[in-house]
């Protein structure tokens, strides 16, 4: 049984598939007309010891991008591993919102940024790389150590800070715009979820309580009111499932011109508001 039956069997038609031409695609410089040519089966000989490995990796549920080692995001390469999450592409349309709204609060200057839990630094990243002045916030070392690489290798300027939102130090900074893509899903989500990203992925950058959902929100809504400048905007991707649930909490913060909007997937996915 060759590499794209396995993957069929395994992960079903539709996922193995669209695994299968990723791993052709990233590795083997192959596009989805050179498969259905049938290129793929004249990968050469020295090659297909590095499938075989791959294919069994992928067949233990990890997932491809830490077989390959970098994601794509917002037009870059980001270096991924265990340590941080697999970046999204509903996340790319999560800084899409933030540089507008960056522009909006600075038009003529440098827009001063903070991300809030930045992982691989995905969002960090790259808004520095169209012109804004950004610092970065994570809990974990290892994040802001793989952040950090991707910043240097990516030639942003970013400012990377090890802090927990939850217990913050005291910082007299302010920014334009406060973005973050904070832990989310609930515990109870967890028998939905693949194994991939359960077996793999970080479960404190995943997970949150059930009886407290919307703990770090809470933090960083507190935070951002004594962080942000005046008609400072905070923007956040949340849980489709609390979506009413996150514009009260905004408002009750005293947040103004709450907006909730919808992913590509036309799920309830960002939360902005502005003091």
């Amino acid at each position: 049984m060759n590499c794209l039956q396995l993957l069929r069997q395994h992960y079903g038609e539709g996922e193995g598939y669209a695994l299968y031409r990723m791993l052709m695609e990233e590795r083997f410089g192959l596009s989805h007309t050179d498969i259905l040519l049938g290129k793929d089966k004249e990968i050469p000989e020295e090659s297909q010891a590095s499938l075989e490995k791959i294919t069994a990796r992928l067949l233990e549920n990890e997932p491809l991008q830490y077989i390959l080692g970098y994601e794509h995001f917002f037009g870059h390469k980001f270096a991924v591993e265990s340590g941080v999450l697999i970046p999204r592409r509903e996340t790319e349309l999560l800084v899409h919102h933030a540089l507008e709204k960056a522009q909006e609060m600075n038009a003529a200057g440098q827009p001063k940024i903070l991300d809030i839990g930045t992982g691989s630094g995905c969002i960090a990243v790259s808004m520095a790389l169209v012109g804004c002045e950004v610092t970065a916030m994570d809990v974990s070392r290892k994040a802001l150590d793989i952040a950090s690489r991707n910043a240097q290798k990516l030639g942003a300027q970013v400012i990377f800070v090890q802090d927990n939102i939850l217990q913050p130090s005291l910082c007299m900074n302010r920014w334009d715009v406060i973005v973050s893509n904070p832990p989310y899903v609930c515990l109870h989500e967890m028998e939905s979820m693949n194994k991939n990203v359960l077996e793999y992925e970080p479960v404190e950058a995943l997970f949150v309580p059930d009886y407290n959902p919307l703990i770090f929100y809470k933090a960083i809504a507190s935070y951002a009111l004594s962080h942000l400048n005046l008609g400072g905007w905070l923007c956040l991707e949340i849980n489709e499932a609390y979506p009413d649930e996150m514009g009260s909490l905004l408002s009750s913060f005293g947040f103004q011109d709450v907006q909730i909007m919808q992913d590509q997937y036309d799920k309830k996915r960002f939360a902005f508001a502005h003091i």
